[in-house]
């Protein structure tokens, strides 16, 4: 996958469309992200110790990878990537649009 936990994307379709948000988890197994403040769901939660009075919760849910961007911090603009190999032989992830260095 090539968008990591920590990076900052932007949402191109669905309810939350040109919203941007940070990524709180991958799943790649199921091709998912979830992303902060972005596609919430409401959860009825029984209650428990860890919150004892219940209620109705609203959860970030996964969206799929293919709804998200990735936005270069440099240039500001959702932007496709490319990796490249440093010179000391490391694999980074680069912006196609301003070639600044992601990782």
């Amino acid at each position: 996958m090539n968008i990591k936990k920590g990076d900052t994307v932007l949402v191109i379709t669905g309810k939350d469309a040109g919203r941007k948000g940070k990524v709180l988890k991958v799943i790649p197994k199921d091709n998912r992200v979830v992303v902060e403040g972005i596609n919430k769901a409401k959860k009825h939660q029984r209650p428990s110790r860890a919150i004892p009075q219940g209620g109705i919760l609203q959860i970030e849910a996964p969206l799929n990878v293919s709804n998200v961007m990735l936005l270069c911090t440099k240039c500001n603009k959702p932007t496709r990537m490319a990796k490249r190999f440093l010179e000391n032989g490391t694999k980074v992830r680069i912006c196609k649009n301003c070639g600044e260095v992601l990782d």
